[in-house]
């Protein structure tokens, strides 16, 4: 148990961890039972939030990405819908970041269909609404 504990603390030594998330990354170090025991443990004495997990992977990403794709990837860390879509809240305007975005990648405004469609592409994986991807190509044309 306590080279389990160890485990744990050294993994969120190196960045903020979900439970769901390092409860899957020290499955094979010990049994369930165990495991849950160390989460709990952390978490009581502070050590591990779900909450702080969030903010630290909304602040590092949420300059280039879009909500959609913010929350889909908090979801696939395990951590709940409702922290991850508290945190993306917390982000500047979905325009403005979709600006940036569009502004670092591309040089010039798209001079025809196919180009316009390959801006609004990239702007889609990134997880842009498609709203906000028009308002902005239609922004930057005029």
């Amino acid at each position: 148990m306590n080279e389990l504990r160890r485990k744990a603390i050294g993994l969120l030594a190196r960045r903020e961890h979900g439970r769901a998330e390092l409860a899957r990354k020290l499955a094979a170090h010990g049994t369930e039972e165990e495991i849950a025991h160390v989460l709990a443990e952390l978490e009581a004495e502070g050590l591990l939030s779900d909450a702080r997990a969030a903010a630290a992977y909304v602040r590092a990403h949420g300059a280039r990405f879009g909500a959609a794709r913010l929350r889909q990837d908090l979801r696939s860390r395990g951590l709940d819908p409702a922290t991850a879509a508290a945190e993306v809240g917390e982000l500047p305007s979905e325009v403005e970041r979709a600006q940036a975005v569009w502004s670092k990648k591309f040089s010039a405004v798209p001079g025809d269909a196919r180009e316009w469609a390959r801006q609004a592409r990239f702007l889609r994986s990134r997880g842009f609404a498609t709203d906000v991807i028009r308002r902005l190509l239609k922004d930057v044309r005029e």
